[in-house]
Formats: C-alpha cells, sequence, structure tokens
C-alpha cells in the first residue's frame, strides 16, 4: 500500500516540512532491484539533507509512491502528489514510466528531476518543468556502438521485444552503425524461442548479440540459451540497458553473468562525497551499490539545494534548473539544453561501459569510458 515516508530518524511536524514525492518501481512488474536502490539513494540524501538543518531549518519529508512500472500508476501518482502539496518529484526508473510522469508533471506544473530514465523523448515538446540526470538514451548508446565497433564487432544482432524503449535503442544503434559500415539485424523475440533465435544468430553470422528485452525473463533463458549452444562459442553479448548491473543477475546466471557489457553511469573513481555515499549505501543495501542509487541520491541533492536557494515555490524552482550547480556524487551537475533533448539534461554525467569479471562475477571491469 502506498503510503508517505519519511527518513529513519526524522521528527515530523505536521505542516512544516518541506515534501518531495518520489516514484520508484517497488512491486511487479517493475523492476523491483532497481526500484529498492534508487529509493535508497532517495532516503539517504533526504536524512544527510535534514542533518544538515533540512530547508531553511524546515525538514525535508519523502512522499514515496510506488509506480510498479506502470505508466498510468505513475501519471496518477504524479497527479495526487501535486494536490498534496509537494514541492516536487523525483526518482522513476523505466523511461516509458518516467514519460508518462514528466507529460503529467508538465501538464500540472510540478517541477520534476527524472533520477534515471533515459529515453530521450521523455516529452513530446520542450518544458521548464522536467530536467533529467541520467544520460540521455542517444548519449549513452552511441557510446557504447562505438565500444563494439573498437573491439572489431560490426555485424550486431539485438534480440528485441515490443517496446517504445527498445524500439528507441535499436534505432540509435542501426543508426550509428550503418553511418560507420556496421549493421544490425533485430530478432522479434515476441515471435521466437531462444533456441530458435540462437538458430538466426548462426545464419546470420552475428558476432555480437544484444539483449533488448525484459529481465529476469526473458533475458535470463536467452542469456543460458546461448551460453549453451556451441554453434555460438565465440559469440559477444551485450545489455546496453544495464540488465547485469544488479545482483540478482549473478545470482540467476552464476559464471554466466560475466563477460556482458553493460552501460553504467558512474565516474572511473568516486570522489570524497561519493566515496563516503557508497559506504553508507552498501550498508543500507546490504550489497554493493549500484549506479542507480547514486542517482538517487543525487537527485534529492539537486533539488534539496534548488528550494533552498529558491523556495518552494514551484513556478520558481522550475525556472532555476540553469542556474544549478551541485556537487553531487558522480560529479558536478549542471543542466543545459541539449539537441534533440526536450528536458534540462545534464550534459556531462560519466558514461562507462563495464562488465563482471570471469574471474570474480563481483567484481566489474571497465571496457570503455565515453
Amino acid at each position: 500500500m502506498d503510503s508517505p515516508s519519511s527518513p529513519p530518524g526524522v521528527g515530523r511536524t505536521e505542516g512544516s516540512s518541506v515534501r518531495i514525492g518520489a516514484l520508484v518501481p517497488l512491486s511487479r512488474p517493475g523492476w523491483v532491484e532497481a526500484g529498492r536502490h534508487l529509493l535508497a539513494g532517495l532516503e539517504l540524501a533526504a536524512r544527510d539533507v535534514n542533518g544538515a538543518g533540512g530547508i531553511a531549518g524546515r525538514p525535508l519529508e519523502l512522499v514515496v509512491r510506488d509506480t510498479a512500472a506502470d505508466p498510468q500508476r505513475a501519471a496518477a501518482a504524479v497527479e495526487e502528489l501535486a494536490r498534496v502539496g509537494v514541492a516536487a518529484v523525483a526518482g522513476e526508473y523505466h523511461s516509458v514510466v518516467a514519460r508518462a510522469a514528466a507529460a503529467r508533471a508538465d501538464a500540472l506544473g510540478l517541477p520534476f528531476l527524472c533520477s534515471s530514465a533515459v529515453l530521450d523523448a521523455l516529452t513530446e515538446h520542450p518544458t521548464e518543468w522536467v530536467a533529467r540526470l541520467a544520460p540521455a538514451q542517444s548519449q549513452g548508446w552511441q557510446i557504447y556502438a562505438d565500444f563494439l565497433l573498437g573491439t572489431g564487432h560490426s555485424r550486431i544482432a539485438v534480440a528485441a521485444e515490443p517496446s517504445v524503449y527498445w524500439a528507441s535503442g535499436a534505432r540509435i544503434l542501426r543508426d550509428h552503425l550503418a553511418a560507420r559500415g556496421g549493421s544490425v539485424v533485430e530478432l522479434d523475440m515476441s515471435a521466437l524461442t531462444p533456441t530458435a533465435m540462437c538458430d538466426e544468430l548462426v545464419d546470420n553470422r552475428t558476432t555480437a548479440l544484444l539483449l533488448l528485452v525484459g529481465y529476469p525473463e526473458p533475458a535470463v533463458s536467452i542469456v543460458k540459451s546461448v551460453r549453451r549452444d556451441r554453434r555460438l562459442t565465440g559469440i559477444v553479448m551485450g545489455a546496453p540497458a544495464g540488465q547485469p548491473e544488479f545482483g540478482e543477475f549473478a545470482t540467476l546466471l552464476g559464471d554466466d553473468s560475466t563477460a556482458i557489457p553493460f552501460l553504467r553511469y558512474l565516474p572511473e573513481r568516486l570522489g570524497p562525497l561519493g566515496s563516503r555515499v557508497e559506504t553508507e549505501l552498501r550498508e543500507r543495501l546490504a550489497e554493493s551499490p549500484s549506479f542507480v542509487a547514486f542517482e538517487g541520491y543525487d537527485s534529492i541533492t539537486v533539488l534539496a539545494e534548488m528550494l533552498r536557494c529558491h523556495g518552494a515555490d514551484r513556478a520558481r524552482t522550475a525556472t532555476s534548473w540553469r542556474r544549478v550547480a551541485v556537487e553531487g556524487t558522480r560529479g558536478h551537475i549542471t543542466f543545459s539544453r541539449m539537441p534533440g533533448i526536450s528536458v534540462w539534461q545534464w550534459a556531462d554525467a560519466p558514461i562507462q561501459v563495464v562488465d563482471r569479471d570471469p574471474a570474480a562475477s563481483d567484481r566489474f571491469r571497465t571496457l570503455h569510458s565515453g
């Protein structure tokens, strides 16, 4: 059941708190593990803001809503959060869900800082009400395509399911690779079994397969099928959407989870703030924090600074994205307008291609940096 949530250890004084809505996938079919990490980052940052005096002496309160990866549920949550008087909204992981939330926030005049979704077209038209921390999909996935070309892969197959997000990713890869002599074969996983997909990979003589599919299924079954097919011993699998980032991937696949490159939005080295936050997130989560947890922390850090500087008035917040200059866990955060992106965007977000090390599946290797 959805209910307001205050950071642990923070007393609530009715009517005195500054409230921020938090959109998080906490139940299926949402990616629950990603939601848990995102919420851990949001809550830790809120605790730190309150430990430093809150917002002009007023406590910061998170009002958490579970989107369950449902766009309609997310849009309804934004409407409710607007009614209960939040100053802004942060969060969300799933791109299609974030798009629905952004559209509703834009229509209602409610500032929304999207934490972790990457779909370029987050809104249909330019808006002052929405900003984003995660890199745009076109930026990250082009870097991923360059990594593939740089490692000798020009004939790529994508195992894809019907989705605006997957279709957008496939188009970015296809256009970027085609301009550089590469090609993309699209395999429709709504019509193919993993075994039939393996036959297609052999017939098309592809050297790399990208997983543009849901998780855990059919992603896990596809990985197992490819790993066990002797005809495909030399094929490289990749997951630009980041499925291998989370511990559950390694738990479900064991050694098969390694050597699957994915996009990760962390710097090569964390600074003092990032290192301290990493330690505290690890304690909260009882595992290594994903980049999604850092995105959650940075979201609250940015909004808290905006609210301190410009007050809790929604219109003033929406006009202040261009003036943001905040030290986050992963670098200095500012927002700007980027060509083809309709929202305020952190243009310098770190981008890496990493994989799980075959020698130790709980260890990550950095293969390429954008």
